[in-house]
């Protein structure tokens, strides 16, 4: 596939279904063996639609970018101002998700792309040993900082790892 054949547009409030199905999926397919089968099944895609329906809506602070192809959402990244006290950033990358089947043709750095400015100071938080992640990243100037947080995720804790560059 050549980038070229993806769209990537501004996320839209008509998104919501299509956000809510793939963040599901994408969850599914990355957080299986992080977290217990039964939470897992409580992720359902119209419950994701719901994050998304006011998402484009927020300010120009915020930043967001989904990835079509063939008019199909596959992908979504979003940043925006640093959540944390003791941000090592003024600004963070909240979260770059793609569909496994989509993984390693471009998309997510373009996804990446649409929501950083070149070389901006910048941080976020993966899950720990989230797949490719580490590797992702790294190739995008930053380093894992060493500073970690047990998160509440899906009525269980996950122990997220910080990078930044």
């Amino acid at each position: 596939m050549d980038t070229n054949d993806v769209l990537i547009r501004p996320i839209r409030d008509v998104d919501a279904q299509a956000m809510g199905r793939v963040h599901a999926k994408v969850w599914h397919e990355t957080y299986d063996g992080m977290i217990s089968t039964a939470a897992l099944e409580a992720v359902s895609p119209r419950r994701l639609a719901d994050l998304w329906s006011n998402y484009a809506s927020r300010g120009d602070e915020h930043r967001h970018a989904a990835a079509l192809v063939d008019g199909e959402i596959v992908g979504f990244a979003g940043s925006g101002p640093a959540r944390d006290d003791d941000a090592p950033a003024p600004r963070e990358l909240y979260f770059v998700f793609l569909l496994d089947s989509w993984h390693r043709k471009g998309i997510g750095r373009a996804l990446f792309d649409a929501v950083v400015d070149g070389d901006e100071p910048l941080y976020g938080w993966i899950a720990q040993n989230y797949p490719g992640g580490e590797s992702f990243y790294t190739k995008r100037g930053f380093v894992f900082d060493g500073a970690q947080r047990d998160e509440a995720f899906l009525g269980e804790s996950l122990t997220e790892v910080r990078f930044s560059r």
